[in-house]
């Protein structure tokens, strides 16, 4: 019983990956602060957070509920819960339920205007793992609902959606793309095999880094367009150098035929570009 309690919290924080809410969650906060210049209320800041795991959760559960199959084939995926054995469907399904329940919770004790918008991320949880049986383009696809973070925190707070909140979404679309270009070159010859789609599998290695290039120097740019419009200090400018310097690091850690740092550029690079500029936004703030 004991064991069990302990395992399974376990279980559903791996299937999830915690330890990916990095890349999102930092920036949700982003959003938050520059919609109202300053620091949101305690209580504002509590149902962001609620909602962004809420979601998180759901987008996860489904997309390990959905590609289980494809999961199993992957030996790079084959030990992950569902095809190991260590959690059942109806458990993840259970799961996703009350991962759905916290989002719709937390949406309905921020701004009226979200109890409006929610079905739109929901919709794009559930389409995004469907996406890679047909088109490459599942890359954009993700970008684009990691990019309602910033925007749906600005959204809850405010009220209003202004091009500044679109600029930053944008922002963190074209970034979580650019990066998960890179994440799709783990799996090239099973995605082949599999007859599943990517960036990689559609026009080669070399591609997958001219266009994470590309997406991440759009980045950049959208977080200046976003400043330009906002009355920010310093330290914000201070804040995208620093993300433009990280992400020049992480391409140059990493190249066509040298794969052996992806995890680095993935994993670590990314988490410290969202923390590294959710700090300098808050201290931008509160100066």
């Amino acid at each position: 019983m004991i064991e069990g309690a302990v395992a399974y919290p376990r279980r559903f924080a791996s299937l999830v990956k915690v330890e990916h809410t990095l890349f999102a969650l930092p920036f949700a906060y982003v959003g938050a602060l520059l919609a109202v210049d300053g620091v949101p209320r305690a209580r504002d800041l509590l149902w962001i957070t609620a909602a962004m795991v809420g979601a998180r959760s759901l987008a996860m559960g489904l997309n390990r509920l959905i590609d289980a199959g494809f999961d199993a084939a992957n030996p790079r995926t084959a030990g992950r819960e569902l095809p190991s054995g260590l959690l059942r469907s109806w458990q993840v399904g259970l799961f996703c339920i009350g991962s759905l329940g916290l989002f719709l919770l937390a949406a309905f004790m921020l701004d009226p205007l979200v109890r409006w918008l929610w079905p739109i991320p929901v919709l794009a949880f559930v389409v995004y793992p469907y996406l890679k049986r047909f088109t490459w383009l599942c890359h954009a696809w993700l970008g684009a609902i990691d990019g309602l973070a910033p925007v749906g925190a600005w959204v809850a707070i405010r009220g209003d959606l202004p091009w500044q909140a679109w600029a930053l979404g944008g922002a963190v679309a074209v970034w979580v793309a650019g990066f998960d270009l890179f994440y799709s070159l783990l799996d090239v010859e099973v995605d082949r095999r599999l007859r599943l789609h990517s960036w990689a599998t559609r026009f080669g290695e070399r591609a997958v880094f001219g266009a994470a290039r590309i997406l991440h120097a759009a980045t950049v740019g959208l977080l200046c367009v976003a400043g330009l419009g906002l009355p920010v200090g310093l330290l914000y400018w201070v804040g995208v150098g620093v993300v433009a310097v990280l992400l020049v690091y992480e391409h140059a850690i990493v190249r066509p035929g040298d794969l052996r740092r992806l995890d680095a550029a993935f994993f670590t690079t990314n988490g410290v570009i969202a923390l590294a500029f959710l700090a300098f936004v808050l201290g931008d703030a509160l100066a």
